[in-house]
């Protein structure tokens, strides 16, 4: 896992809040002072958060549940999506669909009417439409690539949320909520942090960071990635033991039955 320094922290810029007039007054414990009538997150407490939420991030990757990025933000879209691709977990990086979490079904039916054209394409009824009809599939095909397509892996509802500015993912984070999954976020100054069960006080608007926070974070969920794969080779590799063994005891008593065999030839 990526250690945690707050002297970098400082160098990507993570200290600066909002404007002390937009700010919400639950984040007054992780504010540190106002400055130029900005305020300054404390990065002792960022670092300290960041670090309790990269374990808990760690140890649901290493349970086989997958961790849903949400980023619809300018700055953040290909931060996310380069990230959390990385490791092989699901993001949003274009409008929230809504009814993502609480009208799953319903999306993944989406998802598979994806899968379907795929299909059409490959096995050739897709050149049997007329022209017309192949323009229509191509658009839905890339309408629906473009607002799901990274989500096409997840088969059920994730283990945890992970968003980047509260305020403006509002409506993934009532879903999760009403579906008690678990929210990570970073939160600026003009946030509520009641609204997450992890929060990592943070500059949610400069790009640099983003990509700070993102790469601890995903450093820390490949962590948990690699438990996992090293503890399914080691019970792979222990179910095998017993069936050598029980390959062997057939093949031992063969050879004791061979000599005895031989004696009473003789």
């Amino acid at each position: 896992m990526e250690k945690v320094e707050v002297k970098e922290l400082l160098e990507a810029g993570v200290h600066f809040g909002h404007l002390t007039r937009k700010w919400n007054p639950n984040m007054a414990p992780y504010i540190y002072m106002e400055r130029n009538g900005i305020h300054i997150i404390n990065l002792y407490k960022t670092a300290a958060k960041i670090q309790e939420t990269s374990e808990a991030l760690a140890k649901i990757a290493a349970s086989g549940k997958k961790i849903l990025f949400v980023a619809t933000k300018k700055q953040a879209k290909d931060i996310v999506a380069e990230k959390a691709g990385a490791v092989n977990q699901p993001y949003i990086t274009e409008r929230w669909p809504g009814g993502m979490l609480t009208n799953f079904v319903t999306i993944r039916k989406a998802v598979k009417k994806m899968a379907s054209i795929d299909r059409m394409k490959k096995d050739g009824t897709f050149n049997s439409l007329s022209k017309k009809e192949r323009l229509q599939v191509n658009r839905l095909r890339a309408k629906l690539e473009k607002n799901l397509g990274s989500i096409s892996d997840m088969t059920r509802l994730p283990g945890a949320l992970f968003v980047v500015d509260i305020m403006r993912e509002h409506i993934a984070i009532k879903e999760a909520q009403k579906l008690n999954i678990p929210i990570f976020a970073m939160v600026d100054t003009n946030s509520d942090p009641r609204q997450v069960d992890y929060v990592i006080p943070a500059n949610d608007d400069a790009s640099k960071s983003i990509q700070k926070v993102l790469s601890i974070v995903s450093s820390a969920i490949e962590d948990g990635l690699n438990e996992r794969k090293a503890e399914r080779a080691e019970k792979d590799g222990k179910a095998q033991k017993p069936e050598a063994k029980k390959e062997a005891k057939p093949a031992a008593k063969k050879a004791e039955k061979a000599p005895v065999a031989a004696q009473e030839e003789e």
